[in-house]
């Protein structure tokens, strides 16, 4: 079945005085996706929120909603709601207050407000909050209130600026599930905004890498994750190693090049590469695999070498630096907490052909990842 579009973002430009915060970002969105913008501070994620939503207008381009042209119509008639992190909740009206306030404003029947906010609690796993003020809730279920109150008037869209940041981390992949949870069931689409890249990975259909006013990559997890396209996605999503060399022959989808430190490696491709060409390869630092250089040996093996500069210990993770003879730095994980490898040990670093990905290629170079 055809997806149906729900919104198009058409080359979207804005300034705020000197400085170009968006520079022609185009979008589409389809019905019940959940679409994640991520990047740091400053790139332009929320400025693009909204002008979504419709609180900012952008100096050129054009947004469309389900093919309607709402670029110049004002937030209160487009059918989008905004959570913000702040939660935003009337300090002085209880739970179902909150959460009805939009009907009440619109003059829906008693009756019919009173079983839409039963609905929506139930679906918020809030049923018999509705007395409780804001001071009285954790900070997890103001949240819930907060996505309750912008879900009631049942929007074509709903926009999501950073709604979990203020949580901590237990409570915020808590309510990553219950986000997660609530888009599939009622089959909505969400646009989320956050600079955490786990939450973007586990919560997302598709994301969209922002850097600067511009979308870096569009993709799926698993394609933003493995398939990078420059440089900065490789760095930003997850721990990745970015390698520069020279191709020295290339046989159809197999090449091997000559790096900067002299060692050779083999790379699968689906690109086309020629003997002399220049070539900036990222590896993931979970992927690679790390061996002594042993004194009868040093040199001789296939790989990149270095000495180990560094070993601690993250997330259940062991992270591994290694200094290479031009003074890089490659990152090398696996999980456990310790490793015979010891700081100042001479290391060889490989990795599987497939698990090295060439970025920051022309247009010319590059196969469509995003065709099947």
């Amino acid at each position: 079945m055809e997806k149906q579009v729900l919104l198009q973002l058409n080359q979207i430009e804005k300034s705020f005085g000197e400085t170009q915060v968006l520079k022609g970002i185009s979008l589409t969105v389809y019905q019940g996706e959940f679409i994640t913008l991520l990047g740091s501070s400053g790139c332009g994620k929320t400025t693009t929120l909204r002008i979504i939503a419709g609180l900012e207008t952008p100096d050129n381009g054009s947004i469309l909603l389900e093919g309607q042209d709402v670029t110049e119509i004002a937030p209160n008639h487009r059918d989008v709601n905004t959570v913000f992190q702040s939660y935003a909740l009337f300090p002085h009206m209880n739970v179902a207050a909150n959460i009805a306030y939009s009907l009440k404003i619109r003059n829906t029947p008693k009756a019919e407000i009173a079983a839409r906010v039963k609905e929506i609690l139930e679906l918020v796993q809030l049923e018999g909050y509705e007395k409780r003020m804001p001071s009285e809730l954790s900070g997890g279920q103001k949240q819930r209130v907060a996505i309750a109150r912008a879900l009631i008037n049942r929007p074509k869209l709903l926009l999501l600026d950073e709604p979990l940041g203020a949580l901590d981390l237990q409570l915020r992949r808590q309510m990553q599930l219950e986000l997660k949870r609530l888009q599939k069931k009622l089959g909505l689409t969400f646009i989320y905004i956050t600079h955490d890249q786990e939450e973007a990975l586990n919560m997302s259909d598709r994301i969209v890498v922002m850097e600067d006013g511009r979308f870096e990559q569009i993709g799926t997890p698993s394609e933003v994750y493995d398939a990078p396209r420059t440089s900065f996605v490789a760095k930003f999503v997850g721990t990745a190693n970015l390698i520069e060399g020279t191709v020295t022959s290339s046989d159809g989808r197999l090449i091997q090049f000559q790096n900067q430190d002299g060692s050779g490696s083999f790379l699968t491709v689906g690109h086309k590469f020629a003997a002399g060409d220049t070539v900036t390869l990222a590896v993931r630092a979970e992927q690679t695999h790390i061996t002594l250089d042993t004194e009868d040996e040093r040199g001789a093996q296939t790989g990149i070498c270095g000495i180990v500069n560094e070993k601690n210990f993250a997330g259940g993770m062991l992270r591994i630096a290694v200094k290479t003879a031009n003074d890089n730095e490659i990152i090398c994980s696996r999980q456990g907490i310790d490793s015979a490898l010891a700081t100042g040990d001479h290391v060889v670093i490989t990795w599987l052909p497939e698990h090295c990905v060439p970025v920051d290629l022309q247009e010319s170079e590059a196969f469509d990842h995003e065709k099947p």
